[in-house]
């Protein structure tokens, strides 16, 4: 599945909550070590040294002078301690948010630097961002036919408005499992039938289907931006059993894979908790709950694949960190559920990073890294030239170097299959996080000519939503691979940005079924 982050990418709390003190000389010792500040100091170098320390340094270009002035540096500023009088960063939160935040220190009572020295950050921003967002690389015109695949519309009872959170197929039962914010889990044939609901405490967000057990369920708990660990990984079955699964405590998880982590015989979990401003990438040895190990104690975990990269037959963990840090890395499994991390890839805040996955572009035999960046809700709800798709090739030895990238506006999720079954991989990608000129782009397909060169199409239906998730397998049973989108609004006034383009059916999932035979 895709997901949202729903919160401002430029979050600087990750900074502030490691320092130790503050002392009279202006100098702050932090977790990355001592930082002077001297009024002699530029802008641009108080601005490296205050972000640099937590992520990639923002330069100006990534976003217009109006976008840093009036939305992310006051942001910024109250992550600082700067605050306006009057200001308060706690309004409209319950007094329960309110508290973990003030614990997490998110919003320091004491200015860390000083009114001149915060004015010398804003004024860097303001000369030098650029006075519009820097336009998108020029790409070929996107063909608005999709013959290789016959479109379907499908409704799921009688809701008006779609919030499809979770499409997974499968393959043993030929089943369709599709989550719904309003905390139902629809269990679909592969004619699309609803044969059986399940009510669930919170929206589903994964699911996986071990043999000869129940299927395995994650939900998020609290789905908008929270600090509360009410999401839950859980059997579904209806009559709980003394094998049941049932982790608790968990910070807006989105996303779980599991493996034989510290091969004792028994398979483990690797959980994904996004939380907001806390969260963490964890497994548990065996699904036990009272066998925790934190892989990071940082909030923005998206995604974890496991592979044994370097061959030395231990299972490896990936994983997707966003939230400001913006990076994929390796934990090598060192043994004895010791683990050593080398990150791979690392972007500015801004990029919002938003989904990958292990393909082998080349067929060199080594894993390559495919992924988006587009996630756009944040503070700086603009279009941004660097969101797309992008082909990271590995050299054999994990280190990784861009190959191919396609802009796309607001990019939430692509995967690398052989549609055509011509003998190389094309990508299936949508864009969720962003109000495309054409809805229907909203999905496009980029079909492999050979050697990473890509021909865009998109299919007319696709403009009836707004794709945050999708699933793809040969659901016909015909011998090709199709494609299932699932539709997300977060509110009426996104439904009605397309009504304007002359949108009026609006179907929980889209159905993209293969042509090829």
């Amino acid at each position: 599945m895709s997901w949202i982050k729903i919160t401002a990418v430029v979050s600087l709390s990750l900074w502030i909550t490691a320092f130790a003190f503050i002392d009279t000389d202006k100098k702050v010792t932090t977790s990355a070590g001592n930082i002077s500040f001297s009024d002699s100091l530029s802008g641009k170098q108080l601005a490296a040294q205050y972000c640099a320390s937590c992520h990639l340094f923002p330069d100006p270009s990534l976003l217009d002078k109006n976008t840093w002035v009036t939305s992310v540096l006051p942001n910024m500023g109250l992550r600082l301690g700067i605050r306006e009088s009057g200001t308060n960063p706690y309004d409209d939160l319950k007094p329960e948010e309110v508290k973990v935040m003030q614990e997490l220190n998110i919003y320091p009572e004491t200015a860390l630097l000083s009114h001149a020295e915060w004015q010398k950050i804003v004024s860097y921003y303001q000369t030098e961002a650029p006075a519009e967002p820097l336009p998108q690389k020029t790409t070929a015109p996107v063909t608005d036919q999709l013959p290789l695949f016959k479109a379907q519309e499908i409704t799921l009872g009688d809701k008006p408005f779609p919030q499809t959170t979770l499409l997974k197929f499968d393959k043993a039962t030929s089943q369709f499992y599709v989550g719904d914010a309003q905390n139902a889990l629809y269990v679909l044939d592969n004619q699309f039938q609803v044969k059986d609901t399940w009510w669930v405490e919170s929206a589903p967000t994964d699911i996986d289907f071990p043999k000869n057990t129940a299927p395995r369920l994650l939900t998020i708990g609290v789905f908008k931006p929270s600090e509360q660990k009410t999401g839950r990984l859980m059997s579904l079955e209806k009559t709980a059993s003394s094998s049941a699964i049932n982790i608790k405590s968990l910070p807006r998880p989105v996303q779980f894979t599991s493996a034989d982590i510290n091969l004792d015989g028994k398979e483990d979990a690797v959980i994904s908790g996004f939380g907001n401003h806390s969260g963490k990438l964890v497994w548990y040895d065996g699904f036990q709950s009272d066998k925790e190990h934190i892989l990071k104690a940082l909030p923005g975990a998206r995604k974890a694949e496991i592979s044994d990269f370097n061959r030395d037959k231990k299972p490896d963990i990936i994983a997707l960190m966003a939230q400001a840090r913006e990076e994929i890395s390796i934990f090598y499994n060192l043994g004895n559920g010791k683990f050593k991390e080398k990150v791979l890839l690392r972007f500015p805040p801004a990029y919002g990073m938003s989904y990958f996955e292990l393909v082998d572009f080349n067929k060199d035999g080594f894993q390559d890294i495919l992924l988006t960046n587009g996630d756009n809700w944040d503070l700086s709800p603009i279009l941004k030239n660097y969101h797309g798709v992008r082909i990271y090739l590995n050299d054999g030895k994990d280190n990784f170097k861009e190959a191919f990238f396609y802009p796309l506006y607001g990019a939430s999720k692509a995967v690398a299959r052989d549609f055509d079954q011509d003998g190389d991989l094309d990508i299936a990608a949508t864009s969720f996080y962003s109000d495309l000129e054409n809805p229907a782009h909203g999905f496009v397909y980029l079909s492999n000519e050979g050697k990473l060169n890509f021909k865009a199409l998109a299919t007319p239906e696709a403009a009836n939503g707004k794709w945050l998730t999708m699933e793809v397998a040969d659901f016909d049973q015909d011998g090709d691979i199709d494609i299932v989108l699932g539709s997300y609004f977060h509110t009426i006034v996104e439904m009605t940005k397309l009504i304007a383009h002359g949108v009026l059916s609006f179907p929980q999932i889209l159905v993209l079924t293969n042509q090829k035979k």
